[in-house]
């Protein structure tokens, strides 16, 4: 029951995150927005990672495992919730705080969710029970897209010139039932995760103590002094900006799919949607293929092939016309899959006691997601939302310039990670 009930984490997570690609072009026309400002969407889910990370590592030395679950399910609902009031007055920066409230709680149920699923029962099925729950993370990932644009996004997408074209009442009548459009899911969503809460206070997870054959190591060398000592490693540095582009392009690539498609292809957003639940299929089948895959291939050279492919793909769709383009961003999603945890196993490798604090430096480059999808709002602003899909195949490019320089590397102990 403590593994099933963990496991439901990886899915709750991996819903809201992938519900930012709806909830992009939906708030765009609710709240009458910019591509910028719709991008704040993802600048406040990534930064709520970015900022609670560290805090929820903290929380949970103190009170446990099950209390940070508890906490990051608590604060998930509460965002949940508010997104009803934040509809009701329509009002965009109402929606930013209620992401970063829910995200919030999501950065602790990962923080907890990831260490506590490989400690949680025998040791020789570690690898196995963290690749079982995050293929969850996956399913969550390809249904979110499909169920968002069933129930949030409208069944016919209003022009600039019909917009114009009605009166001020009516206009704002119609932004009004839009903004609504999204109260129910995630009230729905709010009791699904309170009932998860539930359960798990009730369910007896067992307390368990990691042990650090380096702490008494660690502990002579001040934690800053550590730290500087880390930033001089040229590898672990190229890796953190690796991690930092690689989640800088996911959110740009998935987060952007619908107003993408809508402007290059002239699909509508309900459409769209279904084509984005493809892209998000196809990432985890490239996830449990590409896994595969290295049993046979050296993980770099294929890290180093998955983004040159990326590279053009990206330039593809942005130099195509019609659902050419969107073709060529679907495969983008299948060869990103396996870059988060290839980079990461690359990026710590050899740094032996310091590997700890090493990894939160590389997770730390989630903040990409924050970053660069609102580089690409800024840039279609200015241009098209085809134009801006060049910050994407920049990052992939910056990829493949990492990969190229660790080709040497022959071996490499794969670490499962969730992204």
């Amino acid at each position: 029951m403590a593994i099933i009930l963990v496991t439901s984490l990886f899915f709750i997570w991996g819903f809201a995150l992938n519900l930012n690609p709806i909830l992009i072009p939906h708030l765009k026309q609710a709240c009458q927005l910019t591509d910028f400002q719709s991008a704040l969407i993802d600048v406040a889910s990534y930064l709520a990672y970015f900022l609670m990370a560290i805090p929820a590592a903290q929380f949970m030395k103190k009170y446990g495992y099950k209390g940070g679950i508890l906490l990051g399910l608590i604060l998930f609902a509460i965002g949940a919730f508010l997104f009803y009031p934040a509809a009701g007055v329509r009002n965009y920066t109402f929606f930013l705080g209620s992401l970063f409230v829910l995200f919030c709680g999501a950065a602790f149920l990962e923080t907890a969710a990831n260490p506590y699923i490989t400690v949680l029962g025998d040791p020789e099925g570690a690898a196995f029970r963290i690749n079982l729950s995050q293929s969850f993370n996956g399913v969550a990932a390809s249904l979110a897209p499909y169920i968002g644009g069933l129930f949030i996004l409208s069944a016919k997408d209003l022009t600039k010139a019909q917009e114009a074209a009605m009166s001020p009442g009516q206009l704002n009548s119609y932004l009004n039932k839009e903004a609504s459009a999204v109260q129910l899911p995630y009230v729905i969503i709010g009791v699904a995760v309170l009932l998860v809460a539930f359960l798990i206070s009730r369910t007896h997870l067992p307390e368990i103590a990691e042990e650090d054959p380096m702490a008494h190591l660690e502990a002579k060398k001040p934690l800053l002094e550590r730290m500087q000592g880390l930033l001089k490693e040229k590898k672990l540095m190229a890796g953190v900006f690796a991690q930092l582009f690689y989640v800088g392009a996911q959110a740009c690539v998935f987060s952007f799919f619908i107003r993408f498609s809508g402007q290059v292809a002239g699909m509508p957003k309900k459409h769209a949607a279904i084509y984005l639940s493809v892209a998000t299929f196809g990432f985890l089948a490239g996830r449990v293929s590409g896994t595969v895959l290295m049993k046979f291939f050296n993980p770099v050279k294929i890290l180093a092939t998955y983004s040159a492919i990326n590279v053009i793909l990206v330039l593809i769709a942005v130099f195509s016309h019609s659902e050419v383009s969107i073709y060529a961003l679907i495969g983008v999603g299948f060869f990103m899959s396996i870059m988060f945890p290839t980079i990461f196993s690359l990026s710590i490798r050899g740094l032996k006691k310091e590997t700890k604090l090493a990894s939160s430096f590389v997770i730390m480059g989630i903040v990409g997601g924050a970053i660069f999808p609102a580089i690409l709002g800024l840039i279609s602003d200015l241009t098209t939302i085809q134009y801006a899909y060049l910050v994407p195949a920049i990052c992939f490019a910056y990829i493949f310039y990492f990969a190229y320089n660790n080709l040497k590397v022959k071996k490499l102990e794969m670490l499962a990670a969730g992204h």
